[in-house]
């Protein structure tokens, strides 16, 4: 677990510093509330612990802000303090704090604490479940591989690169690359309602079955609906319907099932759908060899702007390395369960581009 430490005070910070590595947490520390938002903004923290009393933002300010904020994961958040008045404590409960420690610290009652901290998080199984969701209806598929830790580490790569532009940093930070990391295996999940007929068939699909093919992206769309809905995480499975439904959108406008047109694609579907075009590329079908690198990028490239996003072709671009040792290394490591492929290719004008199961 990574713990962010925050405290003005820098013989407390260096102390607490000192007593987590000694338990062997990964630490970072800043020294006011705001160096510790932008730090939590940019990394992935699953435990703050906060002095309440600091300068530029005091540990109750951060703390409703990293609420307010709905990472992709739970942070959990002990605030330090002085105050042990019932009003005080109250207000640090609302402010969504889960617990308290009192200064100076005893080393014994903050590794109770973080024990609290450990449980909690291990209850946070939702990461597991959905990747588990998701390998389950690619199960029905009679294709192998790692298909969807592939795109999974080939959306995060895109997305990462994507925090670099200053048109799209506003909106990727590191909350955002992690959750398509989290979500991007649930792109063809609506394939659970597609006839085994059509999903299983190993030729080309005729006119009439591909049509079928293409409303995976609604079954899938309505089937994280519920969730959208119902869960306290809702904007996290927002996030994932959003690639259920636009990963097979094209830049003009003439993908599926919407002809969504530019940026009224959401920016997840547009990144989500270079990954899994280059993962169809390069990976061997019923229908095709595996193509190489160098000829699926020429693929990408000549539907930069077209059928893709001209920045997502862009990060691509700028860390193709990557995808190739991802790929290696997935495919290399014989570790990888068994998982279907399923992704449909965004048509395209491409003569080499995959029309059918992929």
């Amino acid at each position: 677990m990574r713990v962010l430490v925050a405290d003005d005070d820098l013989s407390s910070l260096l102390t607490l510093e000192a007593f987590l590595s000694e338990l062997e947490y990964d630490v970072a520390t800043a020294t006011n509330g705001r160096e510790a938002f932008e730090a939590i903004q940019e990394d992935d923290y699953r435990l703050v612990i906060s002095d309440w009393e600091m300068p530029d933002m005091n540990g109750l300010d951060l703390c409703q802000k990293v609420r307010e904020r709905q990472f992709g994961s739970y942070v959990y958040f002990i605030l330090l303090t002085n105050r042990g008045a019932d009003a005080d404590l109250v207000n640090g409960l609302k402010s969504g704090a889960d617990d308290f420690l009192t200064k100076p610290f005893k080393p014994e009652e903050l590794r109770v604490r973080l024990n609290s901290a450990e449980r909690i998080a291990a209850l946070e199984s939702r990461d597991i479940f959905i990747f588990s969701l998701a390998k389950l209806a690619e199960s029905r598929d009679n294709e192998t591989g790692t298909h969807l830790e592939r795109i999974r580490e080939y959306s995060r790569v895109l997305a990462a690169e994507l925090s670099n532009n200053a048109k799209h940093r506003h909106v990727v930070d590191a909350d955002y690359v992690r959750t398509i990391y989290l979500t991007s295996p649930l792109h063809d999940i609506g394939k659970v309602g597609i006839p085994d007929a059509i999903l299983l068939k190993p030729g080309k699909l005729t006119d009439e079955e591909f049509e079928i093919m293409k409303t995976h992206t609604l079954i899938g769309g309505k089937t994280l609906e519920a969730a959208v809905k119902n869960s306290p995480s809702a904007s996290f499975y927002r996030f994932a319907q959003e690639i259920t439904l636009s990963h097979h959108e094209r830049y003009d406008g003439q993908g599926y099932p919407f002809g969504l047109v530019g940026e009224r694609i959401p920016l997840c579907g547009r990144i989500v759908s270079v990954a899994d075009v280059y993962d169809a590329l390069t990976t061997k079908r019923v229908y095709k060899p595996a193509f190489t690198h160098e000829k699926a990028k020429s693929i990408i490239t000549a539907d930069r702007g077209t059928a893709f996003d001209a920045d997502v072709v862009d990060a691509f671009l700028a860390r193709e390395q990557e995808f190739v040792l991802i790929k290696d290394r997935l495919e290399g490591s014989g570790k990888g369960p068994n998982v279907p492929v399923f992704s449909t290719a965004i048509s395209s004008s491409s003569s080499a581009m995959p029309t059918t199961t992929s």
